[in-house]
């Protein structure tokens, strides 16, 4: 018995092997090479010249105007975009789901922008809120509305952005909600409906509990997705203006491939992810307190 269950051992490790190496590679090493890196003053160009400094980047950090700004910027757009994203998702699950003529076509018109690169969409925007010759600002001008400076004004900027990456990702979600809803026996409406409910009542006391893991798996992935925020601001107003639109990640990478501080850039890798780790533990806490 002992030989099979070495054998059985072997051959399930033997499985894992390749995604243990890979996650070794690309996971495991980068993050403790970042850690190691943090604590020195590597620079890209002298690799051999990097000296320990201790803990003079992270006092450097917590300094650095720029990183605290951008901080705050990605934790506005955390707290805006989820929402948001989350219940325009919800809203075209809801449109959708019904059995109505030409819904092929908008699920495949809300879906599109989510196969686009993110480039490709920045882009776009980037052409259609142009202050001057903008489409969007063609159409206000019609209606009586002044110009709007969008990505160009500090105050505007950041929830520009974050209305461009709620429309490019609702459609995703909106798969997902309709995959919950289509899960919601329809004998549950019909109980509801001898009751005498109203669609607003079906909707609080019966749509909304039923789908209430879907919303947290939904909520999860949009939270971590948002965190990652980087394309959006380097394609569209390259972290301006006067850094309204930085993000961390943005930052790590102007300062460990623009400007070459890779120690620098480590420590603020480390920082956000420590960051990151604690706001995911929280959320993940209160989750399993509601359930």
């Amino acid at each position: 018995m002992k030989k099979f269950n070495v054998r059985d051992n072997l051959t399930a490790y033997s499985f894992l092997t390749p995604a243990l190496i890979l996650m070794g590679l690309f996971l495991i090493l980068p993050a403790v090479m970042a850690i190691y890196y943090a604590f020195t003053d590597y620079y890209l160009l002298t690799p051999d010249e990097k000296t320990f400094v201790g803990l003079e980047n992270f006092i450097q950090l917590f300094k650095d105007p720029v990183f605290i700004q951008s901080m705050k910027n990605i934790g506005i757009f955390v707290l805006c975009v989820i929402p948001i994203q989350v219940g325009a998702a919800l809203g075209l699950a809801l449109l959708i789901n019904k059995n109505r003529k030409g819904n092929i076509f908008f699920k495949v018109a809300y879906f599109a922008p989510v196969v686009l690169s993110l480039v490709v969409i920045s882009v776009l925007w980037l052409y259609l809120l142009n202050p001057s010759e903008g489409l969007i600002n063609i159409l206000l001008a019609k209606v009586g509305i002044e110009p709007q400076p969008f990505l160009t004004s500090p105050d505007q900027a950041l929830y520009t952005i974050v209305f461009v990456s709620a429309w490019q990702g609702a459609g995703y979600q909106m798969l997902i909600f309709l995959a919950g809803l289509q899960n919601i026996p329809s004998s549950v409406y019909e109980a509801s409906k001898i009751d005498g409910a109203n669609k607003w009542q079906n909707f609080i006391h019966i749509t909304l509990p039923l789908l209430k893991p879907t919303t947290l798996l939904i909520m999860i992935t949009t939270f971590i997705a948002a965190f990652k925020l980087i394309i959006q601001p380097m394609v569209m107003t390259q972290g301006g203006p006067m850094n309204s639109t930085m993000t961390p990640v943005y930052y790590i990478y102007q300062s460990g491939f623009s400007d070459r501080l890779i120690g620098y850039a480590s420590a603020m890798t480390v920082v956000f992810g420590i960051v990151i780790g604690i706001v995911t533990l929280i959320q993940s806490k209160l989750s399993g307190e509601e359930d």
